[in-house]
């Protein structure tokens, strides 16, 4: 769990954020990513974990917890959580979400060093996210949120609530095995995922009475045999933490996605509908969980519309509507 005296750095170091100079594209001067400088008030605060291309899968929850009438006001995201959270934070619900994971291509994302097999900056990432968000920093989203990333050298975990968006997440998703470690200010950020894969005790400590964590991660029995020794490593590690913090969510979503991780957008539609399903399958659980936290669960929106997994199977035109 988050100790007491994390927390106090957390809320110290939002006085060190400081401003840098205006980027190419001339828009003014960016504020650092930092601290936000006090918990947050929340009934429901929604945690979105790492877990890469996967991470697609929070947007069928979204999607499901959206037409059950079930808003978050706190989002805390990690690594590829931090991502959609930071989107869905901004103000696009879910259903814009989907149609930009259909329709979006991931060349754009491509380095350089990937072919000569260097680490990527990340850039195209905040790049994208700062454009998605019309360059608001992360305190001017429309729902409170924090994004976990790891303090290098020392692995602590700290909760960026404040400043450039894209900056935060692309630090909160900059996997060493991807990507290089990030500089703000003087200190190097890397991904969440290495300390809080999904950070549900971090939302705790934010002061979030309601916590639904959503884990993307693959079920161990899902493990090929031929996997590499370093991915069983990495999948066991990231499950010891997970297990660690699950008590403290009062519900904990993990979708069946699968083993293998995939970038197309017939893989993207799949883990958003499974995900989707799952989260569908789960509100009867949630709605009582909420009810035993003192919470009324809000009314269900009218019947949703199919999603476009479901309307390909009934009728291949539909991508094209």
């Amino acid at each position: 769990m988050m100790s007491r005296a994390i927390v106090l750095r957390i809320a110290l170091g939002a006085v060190v954020a400081s401003v840098v100079a205006a980027c190419g594209s001339g828009s003014g001067p960016i504020e650092l990513p930092a601290p936000a400088p006090s918990p947050v008030t929340s009934n429901i605060a929604l945690v979105l974990g790492s877990g890469g291309p996967r991470g697609f899968g929070h947007i069928g929850v979204l999607k499901a917890l959206e037409d059950a009438g079930i808003r978050p006001d706190l989002i805390v995201g990690s690594s590829a959580g931090a991502l959609i959270g930071t989107l869905y934070a901004s103000g696009m619900n879910a259903r814009a979400l989907e149609r930009l994971a259909e329709d979006m291509s991931l060349l754009p994302f491509l380095e350089p060093q990937f072919l000569v097999g260097r680490p990527g900056t990340g850039k195209p990432i905040q790049k994208f996210v700062d454009r998605m968000v019309s360059n608001r920093p992360l305190q001017a989203m429309a729902t409170p949120i924090r994004i976990a990333v790891t303090r290098l050298p020392d692995r602590t975990l700290l909760l960026l609530g404040q400043g450039d968006a894209g900056l935060a997440v692309r630090a909160s998703a900059a996997d060493p095995d991807r990507y290089a470690s990030v500089r703000i200010g003087q200190t190097e950020y890397a991904d969440g995922d290495l300390v809080a894969p999904v950070p549900i005790n971090a939302a705790r400590e934010l002061g979030a009475r309601f916590v639904i964590a959503v884990d993307v991660s693959a079920y161990a029995s899902e493990t090929p045999a031929d996997v590499p020794e370093e991915w069983r490593r990495k999948d066991a590690r990231r499950a010891q933490q997970i297990a660690a913090e699950a008590s403290g969510a009062n519900v904990m979503l993990h979708p069946n996605l699968g083993y293998y991780a995939g970038f197309s957008a017939d893989y993207r539609r799949r883990v958003i509908e499974l995900a989707e399903q799952h989260t569908r399958q789960r509100l009867p659980e949630i709605r009582a969980a909420m009810l035993a936290a003192g919470l009324k669960p809000p009314q269900q929106r009218s019947a949703a519309q199919p999603s476009i997994v479901t309307r390909l199977a009934h009728n291949p035109q539909a991508l094209s509507k």
